[in-house]
């Protein structure tokens, strides 16, 4: 088979070849491009006559799916799909295996992270430093006995909960199923609304669907407990961030730490988180560590492996 990994996966070149040996030693093709691309044309001209293209979290829309004449597999080497076009690939019968489960850790602890921040007030205390002056109206808050509601609990949902219940949170939890290691890890079975009203932090682990988009909107942020904070490290669109952003304004929730916008970065410099009070913004960094890029590429590679051994694995339904 022809296979095509159409951008570089945060890894050495080395290193991609490496994984790509047992494909070349059963005789198969393997094309590297090592700079990324989101022109369609250049999208087309690299899939042509591939039987399996990889990509990572680079957009790879209906028309090149379509333009690719020969394809049969996409690997992807992201948790999230939504950026695959996915209705061309049910038209054409092509197979899309994901990545799901390498950013688990790096995803939870951004979270962590992000919460530490916030509480901590470190942006402004790295400002206080700078200037001279002194921890004056710096004070911050401790996680331990905090209520934190987890909106989404699937494998990263899960590992999120735990990091917290280590830190002496509370969790919540809200899915459309309950787990039976919910109970286990301390996790408690909530709605959303008591999530909402009950929780100091809640965190977004939702996947981007067409049920999921604009789950939190301005409905259920006004339902948020005063003085609480959000973090989204899952997908933009899920918050309705204009409405985020006037919360945050009017003083309806105390601070907000998000990963993810309606675009992938540079975001407008009118974009209204932009100019909101206590909001941590990164630039979709969540995923992006050196050990979860190494992890991300072995099941890439792995699934394309089990693909041509007839054995395919990660396979997604859409």
């Amino acid at each position: 088979m022809k296979i095509s990994l159409l951008e570089p996966l945060g890894i050495p070149e080395e290193r991609v070849e490496e994984l790509a040996e047992n494909l070349k030693k059963e005789g198969h093709t393997f094309t590297y491009y090592d700079k990324r691309t989101t022109d369609i044309e250049e999208l087309k001209k690299r899939s042509k006559g591939q039987d399996i293209v990889m990509v990572a979290n680079n957009p790879y829309p209906d028309e090149a799916v379509m333009a690719a004449d020969k394809l049969k597999m996409i690997a992807v080497a992201f948790t999230g799909i939504d950026h695959i076009g996915l209705k061309a690939c049910k038209e054409k019968g092509v197979m899309v295996c994901n990545c799901a489960g390498y950013s688990n850790q790096s995803v939870a602890e951004l979270v962590i992270g992000m919460t530490i921040s916030l509480y901590r007030k470190l942006g402004q205390c790295d400002t206080a430093v700078r200037s001279g002056a002194t921890s004056n109206g710096l004070t911050g808050m401790e996680i331990r006995d905090k209520i934190v509601g987890i909106v989404g609990c699937g494998r990263i949902g899960i590992q999120t909960a735990k990091l917290f219940h280590a830190f002496g949170a509370r969790v919540l939890a809200y899915a459309r199923h309950e787990k039976e290691e919910w109970e286990k890890e301390g996790i408690h079975a909530s709605s959303m609304d008591e999530l909402l009203a009950k929780s100091d932090i809640v965190s977004i682990h939702l996947p981007l669907n067409n049920e999921t988009k604009g789950f939190l909107g301005k409905d259920k942020i006004e339902k948020m407990k005063r003085g609480s904070i959000l973090i989204n490290c899952a997908r933009g669109p899920i918050v309705d961030n204009g409405a985020l952003a006037i919360a945050l304004q009017e003083g309806k929730i105390a601070g907000a730490a998000v990963d993810v916008f309606d675009m992938e970065p540079p975001i407008p410099a009118d974009y209204p988180l932009s100019h909101a009070p206590n909001t941590l913004l990164t630039p979709h960094i969540a995923f992006l560590t050196q050990e979860s890029m190494e992890r991300r590429a072995e099941i890439e590679f792995r699934n394309v492996y089990k693909y041509v051994q007839g054995m395919p694995d990660n396979v997604c339904t859409f």
